[in-house]
């Protein structure tokens, strides 16, 4: 006997997926909340103590997503629902989702890219570039230097003091030669730091500058995996969580604020010991983070035609 289930709808011409029973779907979905909870679960329990945390909790201010919602399993634009023998999967009730007749649970590819699909383009067309280039790693972390560059003491925008103190800070940066290519750090520039980068990274110029040496470029991959949405399994946007989590440490090793507060050692790149430190991690980085890009590449490579 046929079954039409509440809030199905008329079949649509979609891509033919591979369909997972509701024993797959359901141990994979309770996986990905048992690590999404542990993978915030330092953060959560500062927030009930409302406390701060300068390096960890930036991956929840900056990026635009809680706990809750990184909790919640997709299973990608290339994965069918089946329903269990209390229904439909409850990602049927989600926005972008759809109930066949059957009970199955899929994406409405259709009403996702029509409302979506230039965001879609612009993520694939920027990961796609950044890719394809080498990693440039001459930076050393600099950028971190140029947002306190000549501030005022007390106006930094984390609540740590610096290592090497004010002057010390801006004899670094005035000893180095700067190359930011990243466009949403370049924006934190101090106005006396601006003039001293060689590139002049903008919105406009971000596809064709960002290179998988900037470790918030790769840091990023988090941001891109959220705005692409349900395209991306929920295990591909917790390895880019965490991608973004170890990078987001050495970026604030490498800075000139004082983490030995944290339990972290500095990563001194006034030094020839730390640079080379930096630049090992930072390479480490961008192959890590090229494999992540081809991935979220192929997430959505059959949902995209040629045409774009």
């Amino acid at each position: 006997m046929h079954t039409t289930y509440p809030g199905a709808v008329a079949p649509r011409p979609q891509p033919t997926v591979p369909v997972l029973d509701a024993a797959r779907w359901r141990a994979r979905a309770e996986a990905h909340a048992a690590r999404a909870d542990a993978l915030t679960a330092g953060h959560r329990a500062r927030r009930s103590r409302h406390e701060k945390h300068a390096v960890e909790d930036f991956l929840f201010e900056y990026y635009p997503a809680t706990p809750g919602q990184l909790r919640r399993w997709h299973p990608g634009a290339g994965v069918a629902l089946a329903p269990g023998p209390d229904g439909p999967a409850p990602q049927g009730a989600w926005r972008w989702y759809r109930t066949d007749d059957d009970g199955t649970v899929r994406l409405d590819l259709e009403a996702l890219l029509d409302a979506r699909g230039d965001t879609v383009r612009f993520v694939t067309g920027l990961l796609d570039a950044t890719a394809s280039r080498p990693a440039a790693t001459g930076c050393f972390g600099l950028h971190e230097w140029a947002m306190v560059y000549r501030e005022p003491a007390g106006a930094h925008r984390h609540p740590l003091p610096l290592r090497l103190g004010e002057a010390g800070t801006d004899a670094v940066v005035e000893a180095h030669r700067i190359r930011c290519t990243h466009v949403d750090a370049f924006r934190f520039f101090t106005p006396d730091a601006v003039g001293r980068n060689t590139l002049v990274p903008t919105r406009e110029t971000q596809t064709a500058m960002e290179q998988p040496g900037c470790l918030h470029a790769n840091m990023d991959l988090y941001k891109w995996s959220l705005k692409l949405g349900p395209l991306v399994p929920g295990e591909l946007l917790l390895d880019c969580f965490e991608l973004a989590r170890e990078i987001r440490t050495t970026d604030m090793q490498a800075s000139p604020y004082d983490v030995t507060p944290y339990g972290l050692a500095p990563v001194a790149v006034e030094t020839p010991e730390g640079k080379a430190e930096y630049v090992r991690r930072q390479r480490g980085y961008a192959e890590r983070a090229n494999t992540l890009r081809h991935r979220l590449l192929g997430s959505v490579a059959a949902v995209l035609t040629p045409a774009g």
